[in-house]
């Protein structure tokens, strides 16, 4: 029977307009959370969730790499990566909304009794305007096992 180990929220940001940080081509960590993987039985599996609302005057589009990885520092791993570029494009003064929500699993990881997930933002490089994230900003995650 599958037991819920922990569930934990990284709420960043809570409402749409209340940040506006320019993204770049470097990663931007906007979520960590940490699940309590201790006394797990077998099959352990984390499921995660997310959103990061982003804003463009840009009159092109522009791709947005959102990347989830388990652990931090050099030894973390990547685990979930996605990219989506808006249909729409902002047009001169006006900006181009978009929220992001991804969904995605990390099955069987490695169990040292504590888990940390890491959430990060990116666009590519030589974009000449930034897309700008705006919020809403979330990211939650759910250990469970057999």
């Amino acid at each position: 029977m599958t037991r819920l180990l922990d569930a934990q929220i990284s709420q960043n940001i809570s409402h749409s307009g209340a940040i506006s940080i320019p993204l770049s081509a470097t990663p931007t960590l906007f979520a960590t959370l940490g699940l309590n993987t201790a006394g797990a039985g077998v099959n352990l599996r984390i499921q995660f969730t997310g959103t990061v609302g982003i804003s463009s005057l840009a009159q092109v589009a522009v791709p947005v790499t959102v990347e989830v990885y388990r652990g931090t520092g050099p030894t973390r791993v990547l685990i979930y990566s996605a990219t989506e570029t808006s249909d729409v494009a902002g047009t001169v003064g006006v900006a181009a909304r978009n929220i992001l929500t991804f969904t995605g699993a990390d099955f069987n990881p490695p169990n040292p009794g504590f888990l940390i997930y890491q959430a990060f933002v990116r666009i590519p490089g030589g974009v000449p305007v930034a897309p700008t994230r705006t919020g809403p900003e979330s990211f939650n995650a759910q250990a469970y096992s057999e």
